[in-house]
């Protein structure tokens, strides 16, 4: 069984860098609250890390 995360966009991306609004959409958040659920990887892990004070994380 694999480890899941689930992940929240709880601030928007406007005034972002592109870096940052490309992770988001890598992530599958494209608006404020939307909720998705990843397999929990050393990529996405790095993902999250990068755009963490936008989101809300659960494991």
């Amino acid at each position: 069984m694999s480890a899941e995360v689930k992940v929240t966009l709880v601030r928007s991306h406007i005034g972002k860098s592109t870096s940052v609004k490309a992770v988001l959409n890598g992530l599958g958040l494209t608006k404020r609250q939307k909720t998705v659920t990843l397999k929990d990887s050393p990529e996405v892990r790095g993902m999250i890390n990068k755009v963490s004070h936008l989101l809300k994380v659960d494991e």
